[in-house]
């Protein structure tokens, strides 16, 4: 089992500004758009602007 730690996801979905916290094992850019794609399932909508930091 790989260990993770727990993330906040600051982004943009069709410009609204929102949050979801998920856990990673690294922290990067690729796992969180990975994440937010298992989140928001609609390919129509966009998100932009994704910024990752530890939780506290």
């Amino acid at each position: 089992m790989t260990a993770t730690t727990k993330y906040v996801i600051r982004y943009k979905l069709d410009g609204e500004r929102r949050w979801d916290f998920a856990q990673l094992a690294t922290g990067s850019l690729e796992e969180a758009q990975a994440a937010l794609a298992k989140i928001h399932t609609d390919p129509a909508l966009q998100i932009t602007e994704i910024h990752v930091s530890k939780a506290l």
